[in-house]
């Protein structure tokens, strides 16, 4: 089955059960993902008098809340409201949920200094200079243990301020990444890739989705993007992206 969705240059066809999900889940347990030192995903039932929301221990229905990071717990995405008192929530950011998304595969750099990151050059070779709305980015080696990997004190990859420089400069809207941040983990706050991004007008229409994973099967190229976030009034909230085939 296909299904036309209306771009800006143009209609394109997909087919509607290919999509294939990149985000890694908000889950209890030890083997969730964490970074930053973020506490971790937990629900408990509601506890009421006589109730409890839990039918394992006796209740009449599962009725939980909920304690997560958006930063820290899963995938999600982030608007400018994280970085600058603007006031911008995610939830209020969009007016299209379809993005044209080009997948690229890099091998960060390791530095002298021990960082690893992902260079201006590095991009500028896979992405040749061509004009982008959105783009997602899959770190090699590719270990699954992604979904699960807690980065807190790894000092994980990141992006170069140059190098996000660079993807502005070829107008990319949306980036998602496949680590905790664009930033390294400890800079003294400087978020200098993160301010790269948002750069003046940018802040209001901009966003960044962080910790996802692209499985192996998923080819470099272009995609359909369904970039699903939570109703939630925050600055970053859990999200879910789905890439497509496009039907040539």
């Amino acid at each position: 089955m296909k299904e036309g969705v209306y771009l800006s240059k143009g209609t394109i066809l997909f087919e509607v059960g290919s999509g294939i999900d990149i985000s890694i889940a908000m889950q209890e347990g030890p083997n969730q993902v964490n970074c930053f030192y973020a506490p971790f995903f937990t629900s408990e039932p509601v506890r009421a008098g006589s109730f409890i929301g839990s039918i394992a221990e006796g209740g009449p229905v599962n009725f939980m809340n909920v304690k997560m990071n958006a930063h820290g717990n899963g995938t999600h995405t982030e608007c400018s409201g994280h970085i600058f008192n603007n006031g911008l929530k995610v939830n209020a950011l969009f007016e299209n949920f379809f993005f044209l998304c080009t997948v690229i595969s890099v091998y960060p750099t390791k530095k002298e200094n021990g960082d690893v990151s992902i260079s201006r050059r590095t991009l500028e070779i896979l992405l040749e200079g061509q004009s982008k709305e959105c783009i997602c980015i899959r770190t090699l080696p590719n270990d699954p243990t992604k979904r699960q990997r807690n980065y807190s004190g790894t000092n994980p990859p990141f992006i170069e301020k140059e190098a996000m420089e660079y993807l502005v400069d070829i107008g990319v809207e949306h980036l998602l990444i496949d680590l905790p941040s664009v930033d390294k983990e400890e800079d003294g706050g400087q978020l200098s890739a993160h301010k790269a991004f948002w750069h003046g007008e940018r802040q209001n229409k901009c966003t960044i989705t962080e910790l996802i994973y692209i499985p192996d099967k998923i080819e470099d190229g272009e995609y359909l993007l369904n970039l699903q976030v939570a109703n939630l009034a925050l600055d970053a909230v859990p999200s879910r992206p789905i890439l497509y085939q496009i039907k040539k």
